[in-house]
């Protein structure tokens, strides 16, 4: 698919996602649950597919069935079916959640309590210690990477194929439906998780740096490795922080007394964090638009 149709197709998804949020009903992952428990049956029947050869076997059909499917139709009446196929590919695997609906709930809901409540369910964490600030910054951020930059990265890199596969990794390693997994499986499906994040999470901590306060998030980022290279995306959570603590101590702002934010300074962060996200998504796609235009006059 050509680079403007790829342009088109995100921007499709990113207005489909904002204007028709009740379709995000129809990203049903179920069939994975299923997909994944035969493929463990087959493990109990002759062992050989409990560890890294069934991850391989559960991520890697689902896939290759897509990216099939995705040659198959690149040449056909003129590639509308390949971008339309595109298109809903990448719809599908946006998410699963809306990001800007979690933190809307955790900003208007009417006491702490059930501000804790809604923001347990951002953080994926007990509510007990939800309405710290940094982690608020850093669950915004984790929820961009995992909702937002995760499959778009590797919907440009790859595909419809590529963001399904980005997804189905998000899902095998971090979901709860998938808890009972095996030892081995679990074990592996976290190592593909965090080798998909990785350099989704560099990118987004240089379009951070070029959005925002450039020296913190650098400071942040050059600190996190000092101890070595680790394949983690620790680093993306630090920077995070030290961006929104820049622009929270530098914002003249005045927020009204009676506000829900001046009562909570969290929230403040949270607000922070989440405009930080939307500008580095609007950062890459410029750069998309960049290669576009660059296309055109080549």
């Amino acid at each position: 698919m050509h680079s403007s149709a790829t342009l088109v197709a995100v921007v499709a998804v990113l207005i489909a996602e904002q204007a028709a949020q009740s379709l995000g009903a129809l990203r049903r992952f179920d069939w994975l649950v299923e997909w994944r428990r035969y493929v463990d049956g087959l493990s109990d029947a002759n062992g050989g597919w409990n560890g890294r050869a069934g991850m391989l076997l559960i991520v890697g059909l689902p896939v290759l069935l897509i990216g099939l499917l995705q040659v198959a139709l690149r040449h056909s009446l003129w590639g509308f079916p390949a971008f339309v196929f595109a298109v809903l590919l990448l719809f599908y695997c946006w998410g699963p959640r809306n990001l800007d609906q979690d933190v809307e709930a955790i900003v208007d809901a009417p006491d702490a309590q059930r501000k804790r409540d809604a923001a347990a369910h951002l953080l994926q964490a007990d509510a007990a210690s939800a309405l710290d600030g940094h982690l608020l910054v850093e669950g915004v951020f984790a929820g961009a990477l995992r909702r937002w930059f995760g499959p778009l990265f590797w919907f440009l890199l790859l595909g419809p194929a590529g963001a399904l596969l980005y997804r189905i990794g998000a899902l095998l390693g971090g979901d709860a439906a998938h808890a009972d997994m095996p030892s081995a499986q679990r074990d592996g499906a976290r190592w593909l998780l965090a080798v998909l994040d990785w350099p989704v999470a560099q990118l987004m901590t240089l379009a951070l740096a070029l959005a925002a306060n450039f020296d913190a998030v650098f400071g942040a980022w050059r600190d996190w490795h000092a101890g070595g290279a680790r394949l983690d995306t620790g680093f993306l959570g630090a920077a995070a922080r030290a961006s929104v603590d820049i622009e929270i101590a530098d914002d003249d702002t005045d927020v009204p007394d009676g506000n829900a934010l001046a009562a909570m300074p969290a929230l403040l962060e949270l607000r922070d964090a989440m405009s930080l996200v939307w500008r580095m998504l609007l950062l890459w796609l410029a750069v998309l638009a960049l290669f576009v235009i660059a296309h055109f006059v080549g």
